[in-house]
C-alpha cells in the first residue's frame, strides 16, 4: 500500500467548520495528517471529526481571542507531540464601499482575516522550530491580486494576507519554515451563498459572477484541498512566498 503523502505530519486548520477550511481538513486527514479542527461551533467540528476519524482533534475557540489561540496551539501540540502545518482559513466578508462600510465591519474584517493569521502563525513558530521546520498555508483570495467593486474591506484584508505571507516567508526561510498562500476565485461556500442570496436578483448575481471564470463555474471547496496537501507536504519543500491562484481562470486575462 503506498505511503500517504502527509503520514507523520500534524496540522492545525482554522475555519474548519465549513467551506474551504472543512474541505482542506478532510483532504489533509485523508492523506495521513493528524488534524486539529478549529472553529467556534462545536457541533460542526464534532461532525467533521467523526467524518475524519481518530486523526482529528476538536479545538473550539475564536481566532480573535489571544487566550483561545494559546490554548488551541498548546492543546494540539500536546496531543500530537509536534506540529508541522498551519492552515489559516477562517475569514469573513462584508460587502461595501469606502462610504458604506461601518467601522465595526472594517475592524472585524481585519481582526479575522489578517490579525488572526498573524497571531496563529506567531503561536506555532516555536513548535515548528522544535520540529525542524513547518508549513504555513494562508487562504487569501484572487481579490488580493485584482480589485473588485463593493469589496473594499475584504480586498484590502486579503491583500494584507498575501503580503504578510511573502514577508513571513522571507523572515523564516532559513529555519525551514515555509509560508505560502492560496488565492481562490469564487468558491461555493456559506459565505458566498449569503452574498448571492442577499442580492436584489440572486439568479443574475450568480450568472454574472460565474461569467468571471473562463471555466464557467464557481469552485468547490474540494478544489482547494489538493493544493493544500501539496503545500503541506515535502513535495513543495523548495517553495515559499508564493501566492497561487486557484480560480477557474479568473485572473488569467487580467494584467
Amino acid at each position: 500500500m503506498p505511503r500517504m503523502r502527509l503520514e507523520g505530519k500534524s496540522a492545525i486548520v482554522t475555519g474548519a467548520g465549513s467551506g474551504i477550511g472543512r474541505a482542506c481538513a478532510i483532504t489533509l486527514g485523508k492523506e495521513g495528517a493528524q488534524v486539529a479542527l478549529v472553529g467556534r461551533r462545536r457541533e460542526l467540528l464534532d461532525s467533521l471529526a467523526h467524518e475524519i476519524g481518530p486523526r482529528a482533534l476538536v479545538c473550539v475557540g475564536d481566532v480573535r481571542n489571544h487566550e483561545d489561540i494559546r490554548r488551541i496551539v498548546q492543546q494540539a501540540g500536546d496531543k500530537f507531540v509536534s506540529l508541522n502545518v498551519l492552515l489559516n482559513s477562517a475569514g469573513v466578508l462584508y460587502p461595501g464601499t469606502a462610504e458604506t462600510l461601518t467601522d465595526d465591519q472594517w475592524d472585524r474584517t481585519f481582526d479575522v482575516n489578517v490579525k488572526a493569521i498573524w497571531h496563529m502563525s506567531r503561536a506555532v513558530l516555536p513548535w515548528f522550530r522544535k520540529a525542524g521546520g513547518g508549513s504555513i498555508i494562508n487562504i487569501s483570495s484572487v481579490l488580493s491580486l485584482i480589485g473588485a467593486r463593493n469589496r473594499v474591506a475584504y480586498s484590502a484584508s486579503k491583500g494584507a494576507v498575501t503580503m504578510l505571507t511573502k514577508s513571513m516567508a522571507m523572515d523564516h526561510a532559513t529555519e525551514n519554515i515555509r509560508v505560502n498562500c492560496i488565492c481562490p476565485g469564487i468558491v461555493e461556500t456559506d459565505m458566498v451563498a449569503e452574498v448571492i442570496t442577499s442580492a436584489p436578483d440572486p439568479i443574475e448575481a450568480r450568472r454574472v459572477r460565474e461569467a468571471l471564470h473562463p471555466m464557467g463555474r464557481f469552485g468547490q471547496p474540494e478544489d482547494i484541498g489538493g493544493l493544500a496537501v501539496f503545500l503541506a507536504s515535502d513535495e513543495s519543500k523548495w517553495m515559499t512566498g508564493a501566492a497561487i491562484p486557484v480560480d477557474g481562470g479568473y485572473t488569467a486575462g487580467k494584467a
